[in-house]
Order: structure tokens, then C-alpha cells, then sequence
């Protein structure tokens, strides 16, 4: 008995780039015999086993139901609007990585089942493909030229070309393709240029360049001299300024305690109306204890005479002690006589 057969070729492996588009091929051809509704159905098989077979599209009862698979909304569709002309392949737009896997296509129209598998693979173009130079860019030196893409999916192949110069690279360098490094030995200043980086796989590439400058050595010994030389002059330059805080710290000490010094050491002058006033007392206390007959000599000292700083300032006396308090002897027991003391009257006669 003859049934229905699938006629889309042999191609059983896909390979795209992201974001492009595939068609996974499903025709078929239909027997007398087949005489059951048509039913088409496609399905993601996935890489572990022990998870279920994903329903992503479906044909059946002359309708397509195409809301099994959310990762794929919007992004697949048969190619044939109408599956029942023999063409029940599939559309995937917009390509991701997580399209990749085993796609498996069942047609049915009882009696008569048939399905065919195919695997996409979904790869990512080389791209932020980044250049780079490591080493020291001397003349006598090694320098390697590195080259990294930072997307695309294996296997990634890296190849470099001088774009200057005679656009072959020095007869020294050494490329790894696999690891995106040229190693250059013993550079020399003809290597000075441009070099350019071209990574690629299967389904795209991308490049970068760089500039190479090779330059005779630095001469280390004289930015070391130098750079002793400018410490030297730094910390000699620190020790003056620090000298000159501390002297000018010590001479701002010493004449604070000169001028303390003069201030504890000189008394506050006296005013003239405390001396004349002390003065006056005194030659009255004088003129109370003596007698009429002294009383003339004192009587010619005019009071209105101040005397002089010279006097007020005389150096001051040894200090005495203080009689001791003994009682007046009475007059009267010892057989004292007592004397009249003469008084002058208003007319000038002797009373």
C-alpha cells in the first residue's frame, strides 16, 4: 500500500547568524488512501531526555495554533498559507542563540504518519572585536599584539595583516589564530605601523586595528639621577622651612617671657597726690608730739611743698620689730616733779 511521503530533500543540519532568518523544509505528498484529516504539527526536541517534546506550531482541522511556544511569539509562521497544497515548512525569523536544537516535523492524514528531524544550529558573528598591544615598545624588545572579540561563537579564527609598510608581517612575528596574539621578537624600528585583526567564523567576521611605534630604549639611568636629585632638593627645601617655623617659634617665645619679666619686675609708679597726701600726714604727726618750742622751726615749713619722686622713692628702711608693750611708770609714786611747760599768749608775753 502506498502512503504519504516526505519529498524535502536529504538536508538534515542548518547553520544561521543571529538574527537572520531560516526556513526548516517540510513538504510532503499525500496517497488515495490518506483519507483522514490533515494534521501537521512541529516540535522542539529537547538536548536532555528526560524533558517532554515542546509543541511550537500546529496545523489541524484547517486551523494553525501557533501560541504553544512563548520564546518564539511572533517570530515563526508556515511558509505556506495553506498547508493542505503539500508545503508544511517552517519560518523562524529573527534569529537567537536560543533557537539552537533538534526540530522534528509530523505529518498525519490517517492512515498514513510520516516525520522528519533537522538540526539548527544558531551562531553568533564575531563582534567588539578589541585590539591591543602588550610588552614595551623598544627597539631589542618582544611585543605582542593581542586581538579579542568579545561576542561570537565558536570556533573563532584570528588573523592579522600589516595594513603599512610592505603589508607582510616581520619575518620574526609568531600568530596564534586560535588565541588572536602575534608575537613580534626582537623588534626592531622597521616594525613601527599599522596592524590590522580580522576574527571571523562561520557565519561573519569583524576587525580592529592598532598602531605599533618602536622607539629606542629610555634611558633609566637619568630619570633615576633625576628623580634623586629632585628628592634631595624636595627634603632640603622641607628642612629650611622647618628650621625657619622653629626659630621663628623660639624668637616669638623669648619675648614673651622678656616682656613678663619687665612687667613683674617694676612696681606701678605712685600718683603725686598719694605722696604729697602720706607727706603732710606725716609732718603733722611730728608737729603733735613736740613742744612750743620746736614748734617755731616747724611752723616755717610751708605744706604746700611736694616732695620730689626722688624722695617718695627712697630705698626702704630693715624692717624693726615692734617694741614691746611695757606700762608707764607712774610719776606721782616715784617722786617725780612735775614741770610746767610755758605757753605763748596772743600779746606775745609768756603765760
Amino acid at each position: 500500500t502506498r502512503s504519504l511521503t516526505i519529498t524535502s530533500g536529504d538536508q538534515s543540519m542548518f547553520e544561521k547568524a543571529q538574527g537572520e532568518k531560516v526556513t526548516l523544509p517540510c513538504t510532503f505528498e499525500l496517497s488515495e488512501e490518506d483519507e483522514g484529516p490533515l494534521d501537521i504539527e512541529w516540535v522542539l526536541i529537547p538536548a536532555d531526555n528526560q524533558k517532554r517534546e515542546q509543541i511550537i506550531i500546529m496545523y489541524a482541522v484547517d486551523r494553525v495554533y501557533n501560541h504553544y511556544y512563548a520564546a518564539m511569539n511572533g517570530r515563526m509562521q508556515f511558509t505556506n498559507l495553506d498547508p493542505r497544497s503539500g508545503d508544511g515548512s517552517l519560518d523562524i525569523l529573527n534569529l537567537k542563540a536560543a533557537d539552537t536544537g533538534t526540530y522534528q516535523c509530523k505529518v498525519k492524514k490517517a492512515p498514513g504518519v510520516q516525520s522528519k528531524k533537522i538540526q539548527l544550529t544558531v551562531l553568533v558573528k564575531p563582534a567588539r572585536t578589541k585590539c591591543s598591544i602588550e610588552g614595551s615598545q623598544e627597539i631589542g624588545k618582544d611585543v605582542t599584539l593581542k586581538c579579542v572579540s568579545q561576542e561570537g561563537s565558536p570556533l573563532l579564527s584570528y588573523d592579522w595583516r600589516r595594513v603599512s609598510g610592505t603589508h607582510e608581517l616581520p619575518a620574526t612575528s609568531m600568530l596564534n589564530k586560535n588565541t588572536g596574539e602575534l608575537l613580534l621578537k626582537n623588534a626592531s624600528r622597521e616594525y613601527s605601523g599599522t596592524y590590522n585583526c580580522v576574527a571571523s567564523n562561520r557565519v561573519g567576521m569583524d576587525e580592529c586595528s592598532v598602531e605599533l611605534n618602536v622607539t629606542p630604549p629610555v634611558n633609566t639611568a637619568g630619570i633615576i639621577a633625576g628623580a634623586i636629585i629632585g628628592t634631595l632638593l624636595g627634603l632640603s627645601v622641607l628642612c629650611f622651612l622647618i628650621f625657619c617655623c622653629c626659630k621663628k617659634h623660639r624668637e616669638k617665645k623669648y619675648e614673651k617671657e622678656v616682656h613678663h619679666d619687665i612687667r613683674e619686675d617694676v612696681p606701678p609708679p605712685k600718683s603725686r597726690s598719694s605722696t604729697a597726701r602720706s607727706y603732710i600726714g606725716s609732718n603733722r604727726s611730728s608737729l603733735g608730739s613736740m613742744s612750743p618750742s620746736n614748734m617755731e622751726g616747724y611752723t616755717k615749713t610751708p605744706y604746700s611743698q611736694v616732695p620730689s619722686e626722688d624722695f617718695e622713692r627712697a630705698p626702704p628702711q630693715n624692717p624693726t620689730f615692734a617694741p614691746s608693750k611695757v606700762a608707764a611708770p607712774n610719776l606721782s609714786r616715784m617722786g617725780a616733779v612735775p614741770v610746767m611747760i610755758p605757753a605763748q599768749s596772743k600779746d606775745g608775753s609768756i603765760v
